[in-house]
């Protein structure tokens, strides 16, 4: 293998630009061209690959997005859009190619990996974490210490106006951002995909928590189906039990930023696991970390299998929030 190509698709996640930096300085230093290709596989669709080198990855370890670009491809979905995008990968003679990005990234790959030759391997990014075959995703970290901030300012005027906030975060069908951060900033509640509850429940908890010493509180919500559906949930709990309550949505302020220690890190090792795959011959796998190990995880199973909550934290919860 002498020339591979790297790009990153779907939602941007902090670390991201550290994969890429870490995945062209181990490219160079086994001997390999790689060239970037700009705006996932719409990029690919249109040719947009430029080569990398050591100055192209200069000092964009501590930037969030992705310096390359990303865009959803509706084409690329189309047997003539892959089509189009493998004769690209042809004309270049790009032999590997490295794919950053969470499970629709990984849908694409799946069916690019069983229809041209070029060696493929992913490398999860996406902040949601709900990607099979890794205990962490790129950009999750980050995600849930901006989420956790948030939730500690607004515990400041909870406290001070004796109300009731509900805090929204991303995580889209996944309530792993919720879990985390509700958790470690002390939410008296979460409202998750993966524990059901309705809003009599929800009531009856925040009912007992006001009766008691506390005169303020937090629900942290995943925005789930609809984002913005905190505001329906508030309205409800207003109409049965009359707390009045205000709404925050962070939205996708989760999303920028500068990426954390941890997924710095994370990004890092997996930039150059993904390396050392192609050079080993794999094709058709993500590259993960499992019990602080790489991983590798037939891409299929990243987006086919459901990733399960935390079992510990889910009950830490249920012990923290009461």
């Amino acid at each position: 293998m002498e020339r591979i190509g790297i790009l990153t698709s779907g939602g941007d996640a902090p670390g991201m630009n550290a994969c890429i930096r870490a995945a062209v300085r181990a490219a160079l230093a086994n001997n390999l061209e790689i060239f970037g290709i700009r705006r996932g596989y719409a990029g690919l669709i249109r040719g947009e690959m430029e080569p990398l080198d050591r100055r192209s990855v200069a000092n964009i370890i501590h930037q969030g997005g992705t310096i390359l670009g990303t865009a959803r491809s509706p084409e690329f979905m189309t047997s003539e859009g892959r089509a189009t995008a493998i004769e690209n990968l042809e004309k270049r003679g790009i032999e590997g190619l490295i794919l950053i990005g969470g499970d629709g990234t990984f849908r694409g790959g799946t069916v690019l990996s069983q229809e041209c030759g070029v060696s493929i391997i992913g490398v999860p990014g996406t902040i949601d974490n709900d990607v099979y075959g890794t205990d962490y995703t790129i950009g999750f970290d980050t995600a849930v210490n901006c989420a956790l901030e948030a939730i500690d300012r607004i515990r400041d005027t909870a406290l001070s106006h004796e109300r009731l906030f509900f805090v929204e975060v991303m995580g889209r069908h996944t309530g792993f951002i919720a879990l985390e951060s509700g958790v470690a900033g002390g939410a008296e509640e979460l409202l998750i995909p993966e524990v059901p509850m309705n809003v009599d429940e929800l009531c009856s908890h925040l009912e007992r928590s006001f009766k008691g010493e506390k005169k303020s509180a937090i629900v942290v919500v995943t925005e789930a189906e609809q984002p913005g559906d905190s505001f329906r949930i508030a309205q409800e709990v207003k109409a049965k039990s009359g707390f009045d309550s205000r709404v925050c949505i962070l939205g996708h302020i989760q999303r920028g930023g500068s990426p954390t220690a941890r997924d710095r890190v994370l990004a890092g090792k997996l930039g150059i696991a993904a390396v050392q795959a192609l050079l080993a011959g794999k094709s058709g796998y993500m590259v993960g970390e499992v019990n602080w190990r790489v991983a590798y995880t037939p891409l299929q199973y990243t987006w086919e299998k459901e990733k399960e909550l935390n079992v510990e934290l889910v009950e830490m919860r249920k012990l923290l929030c009461e």
